[in-house]
């Protein structure tokens, strides 16, 4: 049975994209290919946009490729469709939980907490958005989701239940 986890921030060209590509590369490296892995934005700001060029160059120097994706809008189908709905931060996943239809199947979480293991009240709970930065903030944004998509993994965190 596939697993399906959508990586969900503001505009879908800095944090979502890049944790879609950690995530993805990771699994691939695990030998787990049961996990399908996406990612959108709750704005319409950048839809059909490549991701932020730092993005793109901080995966690259990662040996990552991102620079196919395109930005596209959190929808009404990716409450059905996805298992697992995985915010970058508080807002994004309070923004996702206002727009979640009634008797949708996926479950919201903040992503960074998810794959520790932890609610959504940990210390350190939010991706930072790298945007209004400089490439500091990419690297850490890059390391951060790796660190993330390593402890998801040893603990299989999309088996979870609750």
């Amino acid at each position: 049975m596939t697993t399906r986890l959508l990586m969900l921030c503001l505009g879908n060209i800095c944090r979502s994209p890049t944790a879609e590509g950690v995530f993805r590369a990771c699994l691939d490296a695990a030998g787990i290919d049961r996990i399908e892995v996406d990612s959108a934005g709750t704005s319409d700001w950048h839809v059909g946009k490549p991701p932020d060029a730092r993005s793109v160059a901080c995966a690259r120097r990662n040996g990552v490729d991102i620079g196919g994706l395109r930005g596209r809008q959190l929808q009404k189908a990716d409450f059905e469709r996805f298992d697992w709905i995985l915010c970058a931060d508080a807002d994004n996943l309070r923004d996702a939980r206002a727009r979640m239809p009634a008797g949708s199947r996926a479950r919201l979480a903040l992503l960074l907490p998810w794959a520790r293991g932890e609610d959504d009240h940990a210390a350190g709970d939010s991706v930072p958005d790298p945007y209004y930065g400089d490439d500091d903030g990419f690297d850490r944004v890059w390391s951060l989701l790796d660190e993330a998509a390593a402890a998801a993994i040893a603990a299989r965190a999309w088996e979870r239940t609750d």
